[in-house]
């Protein structure tokens, strides 16, 4: 058995709120017609730009940074886990858009200047949010916030999807995802089914998406769940009609193909849910026990542990050590 253990140097009056070591600045390309209205900017890693509005709050501008961070970084040293994916993002100009409200102006001027976008200035874009989509009180909480999976999308679409196709590939009979995908779904189907067999857990109903969609969403749907992010009753009840495995265990035990990607070490899927909180210089690696005493023990939600693969510990001296442990 590793643990691994991080100590967050928090104190406990801002549990509920977030830290992140980065810095909004002014927009670095305000002649690119797409991205005129976008004075807010964060430059996450050199891997993905993000771009918002003026209306949506600092704080929710940071909390998407901190949560693309988290998945790049996952064990939070100030290393990209996954040098392909540093790659393949920093070989593109990977964004993600942060905008006010749908149909607003700036979304209208980006995807009326998209074409170039990609073809003249080499971009990639996985997906966009919104300002109600973002909650830096909950981070992925589904329902909530969607930072976690608008994030994931991009970071997927962008690098794993093209550095890993007979992975990760998204067409039919492409890659081992779409293999797992078609036993997910109880069958292969190219397009929605009126009703999908009794035997599959996963069972997408939007006639907008095509295969491909569906397999991004697939892909989002099993890391998260790897995580752990979808075990609360509420989010299990909510997305009962699309997913259907809401525990880890559930996830391991059920969709074994797909768990064998997903914790494969060789593609460095991150494994832990996002918090909100990134700042590698306030994170250390603790070898030997501080002299200090356990007050708490949570999960990602916030609710007492139930589980001993992911979990926060709280010190009464006001460190938090996130925790995960992997069996060899």
């Amino acid at each position: 058995m590793i643990r691994f253990v991080f100590i967050l140097l928090l104190p406990l009056s801002l549990l509920g709120q977030n830290t992140v070591c980065f810095e909004i600045e002014e927009n670095p390309n305000p002649s690119i017609n797409a991205l005129t209205l976008f004075p807010k900017y964060v430059n996450v890693l050199d891997c993905i730009h993000i771009y918002a509005e003026q209306s949506i709050s600092d704080e929710k501008v940071l909390h998407a940074a901190a949560i693309a961070a988290e998945l790049l970084d996952n064990n939070e040293d100030g290393i990209i886990d996954d040098e392909n994916v540093k790659n393949a993002l920093m070989d593109l100009y990977t964004v993600m858009p942060l905008f006010a409200y749908e149909g607003s102006n700036a979304e209208e001027i980006l995807f009326d200047n998209f074409d170039d976008l990609m073809d003249n200035n080499n971009f990639c874009a996985g997906a966009v949010l919104y300002n109600n989509e973002i909650d830096p009180s909950s981070p992925g909480f589904w329902g909530n916030d969607a930072s976690v999976e608008e994030v994931l999308h991009t970071i997927n679409a962008c690098s794993h999807v093209e550095i890993y196709p007979d992975v990760f590939g998204l067409e039919p009979n492409s890659s081992e995802m779409s293999d797992a995908m078609d036993v997910a779904r109880g069958g292969q189907f190219l397009s929605i089914p009126s009703n999908y067999p009794e035997e599959g857990w996963y069972h997408y109903d939007d006639w907008t998406c095509d295969y491909e969609c569906m397999a991004m969403e697939y892909l989002y749907w099993c890391i998260v769940a790897n995580m752990g992010l979808l075990d609360h009753n509420m989010i299990c009840s909510g997305i009962s009609n699309e997913w259907e495995l809401c525990t880890a265990e559930e996830f391991e035990n059920t969709d074994v193909l797909m768990h064998a990607i997903i914790t494969n070490p060789e593609y460095k899927i991150p494994q832990l849910a996002p918090d909100g909180n990134y700042c590698p210089n306030n994170t250390i690696l603790l070898e030997d026990n501080l002299n200090r005493s356990l007050i708490k023990t949570i999960d990602i939600l916030g609710r007492d542990n139930q589980s001993n693969i992911f979990y926060l510990e709280i010190y009464d001296d006001g460190s938090i050590e996130k925790k995960y442990i992997l069996n060899k």
